[in-house]
C-alpha cells in the first residue's frame, strides 16, 4: 500500500475550478486560495471588467492560469453559456464554488415582495441552476466537488433577514439532496457556512455600531472574520482532503452555531 501524504490531499494541481460571485468578498478570497493550491480558476460575476481584474490579480500572485467569464446566475442562458465556455476551454470542470449571493434586510411586514424574490432568485435558484449545469459535466466525467456557500444563518435566525435566512436554510436541503443524487457518480456536494465576515454585503451594518456589537456578540470569538479565514475550509471541501464528505455543512462562524 502506497504512503499517502496528507498535505498532498489539499493540492489542486491540474484541477479546474469555477467560482461564482468570484469578483469580490469571500468569492475572490476563495478563488485565490484554490489558485494557491494549484487550480486553474474561472472567475464569474455579472461584470466582465470585475472578473478580469480579479483573474489578473490571481494570475499575477499565484502564477496559475485564471480567466474571467461574466454571467448572471439567475439567467439560465447565462449559466449554460458560462459552463459551455469552461468546457470548451478546459474540457472538464473539477470544482464549483457557488458564492454569488445577496442580502436585503427588512422587517417581515415591510419586506417588498420583489426584493424577497430577488434574494431567493440569486441565493437559491441561481445556485440550483449552476449545480444543474455542473452535474451535467461532472457526472459523466465521474468526479467533481461542488461547494455551496450557505451561511451561519442556515442554522439560526436573525431579525430582518427573513429572505436571507430562508434562502440559506433552503440551500442546506438542496445540498443534501444533490449529495444523494450524485454520490454514485463520485460527485460530492457540501455546504460551507460562513459567519460574520466584513464583506460588502455586511458593510451597511457599520452605520449602526450597536447592531455590529450585538451581531459579533453572537459569536464565541466576538469579532469579524478576516477574508483569508475562509480559504482553508473552502480548499478542504474542494480537494481530496474531504473525499469521504458529501451532504455535509461546515460552519466557519466563530462559534455562532455552538450557542
Amino acid at each position: 500500500m502506497s504512503e499517502i501524504y496528507v498535505m498532498d490531499l489539499f493540492r489542486l494541481d491540474g484541477k479546474v475550478a469555477l467560482i461564482t460571485g468570484g469578483s469580490k468578498g469571500l468569492g475572490a478570497s476563495m478563488a485565490m486560495g484554490l489558485a494557491q493550491a494549484g487550480a486553474k480558476t474561472v472567475i464569474c460575476s455579472r461584470t466582465q471588467a470585475d472578473c478580469d481584474r480579479v483573474a489578473a490579480e490571481i494570475a499575477e500572485e499565484t502564477v496559475q492560469e485564471s480567466i474571467g467569464i461574466a454571467g448572471d446566475v439567475t439567467r439560465e442562458k447565462d449559466v449554460d453559456r458560462v459552463f459551455d465556455t469552461v468546457i470548451e476551454k478546459y474540457g472538464k470542470l473539477d470544482v464549483l464554488i457557488n458564492s454569488a449571493g445577496i442580502n436585503i434586510r427588512h422587517p417581515v411586514e415591510d419586506f417588498p415582495l420583489d426584493e424577497f424574490k430577488q434574494v431567493i432568485d440569486i441565493n437559491l435558484t441561481g445556485v440550483w441552476l449552476c449545480c444543474r449545469a455542473a452535474a451535467r459535466v461532472m457526472k459523466p466525467q465521474g468526479s467533481g466537488s461542488v461547494v455551496n456557500i450557505a451561511s451561519a444563518l442556515s442554522g439560526v435566525g436573525l431579525r430582518e433577514r427573513s429572505a436571507y435566512c430562508s434562502s440559506k436554510a433552503g440551500l442546506i436541503g438542496m445540498t443534501k439532496t444533490m449529495a444523494l443524487e450524485w454520490a454514485e457518480s463520485n460527485v460530492r456536494c457540501n455546504a460551507l457556512c460562513p459567519g460574520p465576515f466584513l464583506t460588502e454585503i455586511n458593510v451597511p451594518l457599520l452605520k449602526t455600531p450597536e447592531k455590529v456589537k450585538s451581531l459579533l456578540e453572537l459569536t464565541a470569538l466576538n469579532r469579524w472574520a478576516e477574508l483569508h479565514e475562509i480559504r482553508g475550509a473552502a480548499l478542504f471541501l474542494a480537494s481530496d482532503a474531504s473525499s469521504f464528505m458529501t451532504g455535509a455543512s461546515l460552519y466557519v462562524d466563530g462559534g455562532w452555531n455552538a450557542q
